[in-house]
């Protein structure tokens, strides 16, 4: 774990002033929710969430898939599928289709999920993660195909899936190709149900739209992390439509808890040792995997 977040500098700046002259700016980041300025090498040490507030940034997909695996043991699945651009669909004189060569450039990602198997605490599993700075985690074609074909290894294999989501909903750029994951990821959950192997729900920030909508909502045990945006429509939206002021909280991890729409809220550093718990609870076997 100690070299997992090494490049986390680049995804936090501060300004200049702040920062005593003699001390290079990437010592430093800044939490975005309390505003304290948080020394990097600590920083990392408590894997991406401040210790001042307990606020939980966001992880990328390999360094999600990392914190959850056991050293060394993560293969990658289905890295060739790259999106198509079914609507040669343009958008403020940008085609889809360079959004995504610029995104895919920016990221060194292909597309907004990382899927494959490895071994969580020594179990087997299938796993996925999906990561907001590509197009915002949006679901298209490929990602729900991903999620779907990493359902189906575990049907084959009987490996627990274990899925990390965020999402700023679906991918419109591919209109109802990407509607169409919803219900082909919900049947690849449902199939996973019948044949009685676990899927665990990783819920991050933020979790919205057809993902939630979804599998990411349908799994065994669903799992958020503290603070996380979980949720539909954005409160912007629900209150412009419904013309109600919405309670203090809404849609927080902590509030749709509370409600009942998901099962428990785990800190970031004890989300690896809860789902192997739980997935040793499912399987019956205190040595599952191992």
């Amino acid at each position: 774990m100690r070299n997992l977040f090494r490049k986390s500098s680049k995804y936090f700046t501060i300004p200049a002033e702040t920062v005593p002259r003699e001390i290079p700016e990437n010592l430093w980041v800044r939490c975005t929710r309390c505003g304290e300025l948080l020394y990097v090498k600590e920083f990392e040490r408590n894997l991406k969430v401040c210790p001042k507030c307990d606020f939980h940034f966001r992880l990328s997909a390999l360094e999600r898939i990392h914190l959850l695996t056991d050293p060394g043991s993560f293969v990658e699945e289905d890295a060739d599928l790259q999106p198509g651009d079914p609507l040669g669909f343009v958008s403020m004189g940008q085609a889809y289709r360079d959004k995504i060569a610029e995104t895919q450039a920016r990221t060194s990602l292909t597309e907004a999920i990382v899927a494959g198997r490895g071994r969580l605490d020594g179990i087997p599993v299938q796993i996925a993660a999906a990561d907001f700075s590509f197009i915002g985690a949006s679901m298209g074609s490929v990602v729900g195909e991903k999620v779907a074909r990493t359902m189906e290894r575990a049907l084959a294999t009987g490996e627990p899936v274990v899925i990390a989501s965020c999402s700023g909903g679906a991918r419109m750029q591919e209109g109802i190709f990407s509607l169409m994951q919803m219900a082909k990821t919900a049947s690849a959950v449902a199939r996973l149900e019948r044949s009685s192997v676990p899927f665990i729900s990783v819920l991050t920030d933020p979790t919205s739209g057809g993902v939630t909508a979804s599998f990411a909502s349908l799994g065994d045990v669903t799992i958020a992390e503290p603070g996380a945006f979980v949720g539909f429509a954005g409160p912007r939206l629900i209150e412009q439509i419904t013309k109600q002021k919405l309670p203090p909280g809404f849609q927080t991890a902590e509030f749709v808890l509370e409600h009942g729409m998901i099962d428990m809220v785990v800190h970031r550093r004890e989300l690896k040792a809860t789902i192997a718990k739980l997935l040793r609870l499912y399987t019956g076997v205190a040595g599952y995997g191992s």
